[in-house]
């Protein structure tokens, strides 16, 4: 019975020592993750405050890390025929269309997207467009480089027309003919005169969420180190009879 009750103890032991020691390293993993965070969205912000590009700093093919967020002014014309309403977008709280439009680079050679802004939907009319203001003519942009814009989830459906749920590059690239920049650029500054909101969500570390799950990590390792000595020292003592 003695060597059964020894075999149970370091058995029990064993797994004791084997979960904390994988939630602290789970809770340190998670902890290292959320100081990531915080120094890339600190970088975010530093950029955010440079001086902006030109038109010719745009890159190519993948974008740099480095040129995310980066403030930009580009001169172009709109090629508005291939204006799109990315359907089912927030702006401080409501539904609407994120308003995406090409411009041909000066020089012709180079076009990129250009997130204008966001619009209301006419929920009685779905298929009614906003009226978007798109002059003639060179025109100059300020914004910041960014990432396409971001893709939700969507039911099989079409994927062309004016009314979208997400834009994928190369099928648009192929569809207008454009030599379009694996990047976009999100317009800034007052859209009045669009008849656009650009009051763009800033972007967030998201760290909180994993310094959330750190602590969840930790308090589950505390958590069994104190039922592992309740279970294996102090219950079998307060049980055991007076000598």
């Amino acid at each position: 019975m003695s060597t059964v009750r020894t075999l149970r103890f370091w058995i029990i032991t064993f797994a004791a020592v084997a979960t904390v020691g994988a939630t602290l390293a789970l809770g340190a993993w998670q902890l290292d993750r959320g100081r990531q965070r915080e120094a890339l969205h600190a970088a975010i912000a530093q950029r955010a405050l440079l001086p902006p590009l030109g038109s010719a700093a745009l890159p190519g093919g993948d974008p740099a890390a480095d040129l995310m967020h980066r403030p930009v002014v580009v001169r172009g014309t709109w090629a508005a025929q291939h204006t799109v309403f990315l359907d089912n977008r927030q702006m401080n709280g409501r539904q609407g269309f994120y308003v995406v439009t090409p411009l041909l680079l000066e020089g012709g050679r180079r076009a990129v997207l250009v997130e204008r802004g966001w619009a209301p939907r006419n929920f009685e009319r779905r298929e009614q467009l906003p009226p978007v203001a798109s002059p003639p003519g060179l025109v100059e942009i300020r914004g910041r480089i960014a990432p396409l814009p971001a893709k939700l989830y969507e039911f099989s459906g079409a994927v062309s027309g004016p009314i979208r749920q997400n834009l994928d590059l190369g099928r648009f690239a192929a569809e207008t003919g454009l030599p379009l920049l694996a990047v976009a650029v999100r317009q800034t500054g007052d859209g009045a005169a669009d008849g656009l909101l650009r009051q763009w969500p800033e972007p967030a570390s998201g760290a909180g969420k994993n310094y959330g799950y750190a602590f969840q990590w930790w308090a589950l390792a505390a958590v069994t180190a104190i039922l592992y000595v309740w279970f294996q020292f102090i219950a079998p003592r307060r049980k055991a009879p007076p000598a």
